[in-house]
């Protein structure tokens, strides 16, 4: 794991600012025990922690996702994680662009940075460890000579277990807005976008092709998580295995345009959307990402199934 601070050996932009990694986020749903089942079928361990749930990839003790009981679902808070000797630049840079601070939310202990986007998420950010990777994770898609069977049993394949959560996909009323505030508060990079349809934001330390993106709907809502898995076998075993529990309800298997990754999603219990992804594109600390403003009809996917209805439906800005 990186450390904290940019000293040699670590990986930094020289002379920049910015947030390092989307380190957690928090989620509001109506059932718990559902969460359980739900996160536990995808491959990920779920803790009990206070009165909510904390979800972690397999053997390891970073918390990605917080999740409390409330009446609906609801998204949470968003944290971004920042190298230590930008903590206090951060602070002065937030300030300087006019946004005001807050306390952390009700029930929140934070020694973080708090404040809201322009539609009211609100927004840690922290120092913390880089979860975001340094270099392009590996791609597993062995062949073997001939002879030989390459497919296990499917008794001894094995859980599907993701290594790590990948990016958020937001809903949002305005796509520009967001691309404008996170891209001067926390120094995100706009990686590619198709008009006020959807934009896709890297981190400037090295990250995946988005580590956020935002998609136009009525309301500010989350649409999907996407949790990295080490090849395209595993997105399909990762399909089956919920399938399995009774989570079948999903799109895939397919291959995006933009970040150029192959996805399966699978529908959780409150409308939104758990993604099996592998081979996302990597933009590294040096270099300078083409950013484009790309056609709706190449923005989206590659190949796959057509959408399922109701795929791109916010059913937080709609309950109904």
């Amino acid at each position: 794991m990186t450390a904290i601070t940019g000293q040699p050996g670590v990986t930094k932009r020289p002379g920049e600012l910015g947030i390092h990694s989307l380190d957690a986020f928090t989620l509001e749903v109506p059932s718990l025990e559902d969460a359980r089942r739900f996160y536990g079928a995808f491959g990920l361990e779920v803790r009990e922690e206070g009165e909510g749930l904390g979800v972690y990839a397999a053997g390891d003790d970073h918390r990605w996702l917080s999740l409390r009981e409330g009446p609906r679902k609801r998204l949470g808070h968003l944290s971004f994680g920042l190298f230590e000797e930008d903590a206090e630049p951060m602070k002065r840079h937030i300030e300087a662009q006019g946004i005001r601070l807050t306390d952390a939310p009700a029930g929140v202990e934070s020694d973080g940075l708090w404040f809201r986007d322009p539609f009211g998420i609100a927004i840690e950010l922290k120092v913390a460890e880089k979860s975001s990777p340094n270099a392009k994770p590996a791609f597993t898609t062995a062949s073997v000579p001939a002879g030989v069977a390459a497919a296990p049993s499917r008794s001894r394949a094995g859980l599907v277990q993701p290594k790590r959560l990948a990016h958020l996909l937001l809903f949002s009323p305005d796509v520009s807005a967001c691309l404008d505030f996170y891209g001067r508060a926390l120094g995100l990079r706009l990686s590619d976008r198709a008009g006020d349809i959807v934009c896709f934001l890297h981190g400037i330390h090295g990250s995946d092709h988005h580590i956020i993106a935002f998609a136009k709907s009525d309301g500010p809502g989350l649409h999907h998580s996407s949790w990295d898995v080490g090849g395209i076998d595993e997105i399909g075993r990762g399909a089956a295995q919920m399938a399995a529990q009774g989570f079948a309800k999903g799109w895939g298997l397919g291959r995006h345009v933009l970040g150029s990754n192959y996805f399966h999603y699978v529908g959780d219990p409150w409308g939104s959307y758990a993604e099996y992804a592998a081979d996302i594109d990597y933009i590294p600390l040096d270099q300078d990402w083409p950013a484009a403003d790309h056609p709706p009809e190449d923005s989206f996917f590659l190949w796959g199934p057509e959408l399922p209805e109701g795929f791109v439906h916010n059913f937080e800005a709609d309950p109904g």
